[in-house]
């Protein structure tokens, strides 16, 4: 699970992340510790904690004192706020410009879209809406 090239710490933060947005760790629910993340990870715990800093620093996890780190309410909602103006940002910002040089509108893309998804539906054995 461990990627070579991407700082460690930023490997557990994203980790957790997807847990909170896969609601696999929800709400108000325990995060692991840094001692879990270390030992299972098998990373220095230091690094663990950076992980968990940089999430309670953005306010996506909370401490309570002697118990642990938690999720805070509403991060789900603020991680699917961040995923999707990165998507943007990443694949719909390059698309439009790309479209604008091929001179496609707004009801042509549309139509690639669905002709795309309605293919890669029937490709994955699934009946399309």
């Amino acid at each position: 699970m461990i990627e070579e090239g991407k700082a460690l710490f930023l490997q557990i933060a994203e980790q957790i992340e997807d847990s909170i947005v896969d609601g696999s760790l929800e709400e108000e629910s325990k995060a692991p510790s840094t001692n879990e993340l270390a030992a299972f990870y098998r990373i220095n715990p230091a690094t663990a904690a950076k992980g968990v800093a940089m999430l309670t620093d953005k306010g996506v996890l909370y401490k309570r004192r002697g118990i642990g780190m938690f999720v805070t309410t509403g991060a789900r909602d603020q991680l699917l706020t961040e995923r999707r103006s990165a998507f943007a940002d990443r694949y719909i910002d390059p698309l439009l410009a790309e479209a604008r040089t091929l001179g496609l509108g707004p009801e042509d893309l549309s139509a690639l879209l669905r002709e795309r998804a309605a293919a890669s539906t029937i490709t994955e054995g699934k009946n399309p809406a």
